[in-house]
């Protein structure tokens, strides 16, 4: 196999220079082998590498008896200086809307329940009796609360509640801002998990 690569270049001090272990000792250096420096002194305080240690008081150095185990919390004071209208009108919709689905179908599993209970037709006869006379039957509460017209009341009900709801949290974002301007707004404590 030749080698196509063609002539590499040298470097200076590798190609050519001693290996770690093959290097003259420094003149301030006894010739024993060779000891890297130490990123920490032996606890003992002894020889390395023909040397002292640190002295007898770092050497004696010990953790502080009062120390802390367990992680200090950061905590931050943060104030509330001015809450965004349209940001509060968007969320109080989409909440509002929310809140209305679960009214209608909250409802109609309400009615649904009651109906498969029996409540609409043992209320319905007691009312058509105390109502009614010789000429006329009385007062029918199951065509009155049938299931397609509490629906629609439901619906209408939710509606109404999710204008309302997004015009009053719009109205309370701006009175939060002009109450803010002269108070200072809300402040918080916020702090880490740790």
């Amino acid at each position: 196999m030749t080698d196509t690569r063609g002539p590499q270049p040298q470097y200076e001090g590798y190609a050519t220079g001693p290996l770690p272990g093959e290097r003259e000792p420094a003149p301030g250096q006894a010739g024993g082998p060779y000891h890297p420096p130490q990123a920490y002194p032996s606890p003992a305080g002894g020889t390395q590498g023909g040397q002292q240690g640190v002295g007898a008081a770092q050497a004696a150095r010990r953790p502080r008896t009062g120390a802390r185990t367990t992680p200090r919390t950061r905590k931050a004071r943060l104030r509330v200086a001015k809450a965004d209208p349209w940001s509060v009108m968007k969320v109080s919709f989409l909440l509002s809307i929310a809140l209305g689905i679960c009214t209608v179908v909250a409802a109609a599993v309400l009615w649904l329940v009651m109906d498969a209970m029996g409540v609409f037709s043992t209320v319905g006869g007691t009312i058509s009796e105390a109502t009614g006379s010789n000429d006329s039957n009385g007062f029918d509460v199951q065509s009155f609360l049938s299931l397609p017209r509490v629906l629609i009341f439901t619906s209408v009900i939710a509606v109404i509640d999710v204008v309302l709801a997004t015009a009053l949290a719009t109205l309370g974002a701006f009175i939060y801002n002009l109450s803010a301007g002269f108070v200072g707004g809300v402040e918080l404590t916020l702090a880490e998990d740790e």
